[in-house]
Parts: C-alpha cells; sequence; structure tokens
C-alpha cells in the first residue's frame, strides 16, 4: 500500500468515491470538505468552476470538479461519465444542489420562479439519481449509497415557501422509492433533514423571520460542522444498514409544533 493508501485504510471512507452537488458553497462545500479528510476520494460538482476549484485546494490538491447543470441531462450524463472515468466507479452520491424562491406570497410567485425551485430540486435529484443507479448497478462490487438533502421543510413549511415546500415533500417520496428500488441492486438511500444550520443561506435567522402568526422573531442556528457528521454516520455505515431519515436541526428552533 502506498502511504496514501495506509492512511485511508484507517478512516472511514477508506478511498471510496463519493460525488457532491452543489459543492461550491455553504453545505455542498462544508461537507465535501468533512468527505474528503474522512478518506473519501472527492468528485465535486456545481454551476461555476472557481468555487469548485478553490474546494479541491483546501481539501488538498486531490480530486475531480466538474462543472454541471444538474436540471440539464445531457450535464448530469456527462458529469457521471466524468466521474466514472476518472475513478472507475461511484460509492456514495450526496445530492445536495437546491435552490428558493423569493419569500412573497403565492399568488405573486411567476411561473419561472416555480419551475426553478422545482427543476433544481427534485428533476436534479431524479436525474442524477438515475445517473447513480445505471453506474451502482453496472460496477464491481455492485451496489452503493446515495444521501439526499430533504430540508425540515419536507415536514413542516414555513410562510410564503409554496415552491421550497413543495420540492422537499417530492424529495422526501423520491427517497423512499429510492430505497425501495434500489434494494435489488445493492444501493442504500436515505434523507438528512436540515434546520437552521449557520450558512450563508440562513443569514436571515439572526435578523428574524417571518413566523406563521406573522410575527418576525429571530431563530437560532447550529454549527454546520454537525451536519458533516451527520452525512459521515450516514455514509459510513455498511451495506446493510441505512439510515432512511434524518433530522438536525438547531434545538431551540421553533419547528416542533410550528404552525
Amino acid at each position: 500500500m502506498s502511504t496514501l493508501e495506509d492512511a485511508r485504510a484507517g478512516q472511514p471512507g477508506n478511498g471510496r468515491v463519493v460525488l457532491v452537488t452543489g459543492a461550491g458553497t455553504g453545505i455542498g462545500r462544508a461537507v465535501a470538505l468533512g468527505l474528503a479528510a474522512a478518506g473519501y476520494r472527492l468528485a465535486v460538482t456545481g454551476r461555476r468552476a472557481a468555487p469548485l476549484e478553490s474546494l479541491l485546494a483546501e481539501a488538498g490538491g486531490n480530486g475531480l470538479a466538474v462543472t454541471a447543470d444538474v436540471t440539464d441531462p445531457d450535464s448530469v450524463a456527462a458529469l457521471f461519465a466524468a466521474v466514472q472515468q476518472h475513478y472507475g466507479r461511484l460509492d456514495v452520491l450526496f445530492n445536495n444542489a437546491g435552490a428558493i424562491a423569493p419569500a412573497i406570497n403565492m399568488e405573486d410567485l411567476t411561473l419561472a420562479q416555480w419551475k426553478t425551485v422545482m427543476d433544481t430540486n427534485v428533476t436534479g435529484v431524479f436525474l442524477c439519481t438515475q445517473a447513480a443507479f445505471r453506474v451502482m448497478k453496472a460496477q464491481d462490487p455492485m451496489g452503493g449509497r446515495i444521501i439526499n438533502n430533504g430540508s425540515v421543510s419536507s415536514a413542516m413549511p414555513r410562510p410564503n415557501s409554496t415552491p421550497y415546500a413543495a420540492s422537499k415533500h417530492a424529495v422526501l417520496g423520491l427517497t423512499r422509492s429510492t430505497a425501495l428500488d434500489g434494494r435489488k441492486y445493492n444501493i442504500a438511500c436515505g434523507q438528512i433533514d436540515i434546520g437552521n444550520t449557520e450558512t450563508p443561506m440562513a443569514a436571515g435567522m439572526k435578523h428574524g423571520v417571518l413566523q406563521p402568526d406573522l410575527s418576525i422573531r429571530v431563530e437560532p442556528t447550529f454549527d454546520v460542522k454537525h451536519v458533516v457528521d451527520g452525512v459521515l454516520y450516514m455514509a459510513g455505515l455498511p451495506p446493510e444498514a441505512n439510515v432512511l431519515q434524518m433530522t438536525i436541526m438547531a434545538t431551540a428552533m421553533p419547528l416542533v409544533g410550528r404552525g
């Protein structure tokens, strides 16, 4: 074994190949760095090259960065072909790429705003999952693991969040269907539902956000490193075990009892 292989042998990743979508910023970036540190061989994707290259440099300079649009079937096919050509296999997919719409009244949303969220959060997850199935069922040994970033909005919406909540409810259905349909190929699928992690997307929490009673209140957040730990746990499970759904949230956020 090489020195790198020796180091990986004692780590959860043990040289397995992981692809993270939406890896340039926020949760995707933090999770990608955590997976690399744990010994996974890293492939990352997003719409912009510069954040991906910066990520790989921070991860030690090793890995594969591919710009892609998860809403475009041809772009997704090229992404997975690049991963397969570079590494020869794919062991873990973290479906993290996502989009949000403005927090405005439902009747004021445009169809374009609706479609942007649904195309990214639902169709993007489907296309990447479908491509992962094709790789994972054909490789030797067969199988792998898919982890979807679901959000606590898969169970309970915020005010003025129709597209996002609808998309994340749909992701939960995709997760469950993928977990069922993946059994025959030794492909496990689970979902991590995240609430109020401290990333740029949640910056508004510190200034106050709209509540179901139409008041504006500050909400607590928590360190993204705990999301990384959750994904690492899910990714590191043996093939015979799976976390179907995990919720990780700021302890005092008003999720339980929302509405």
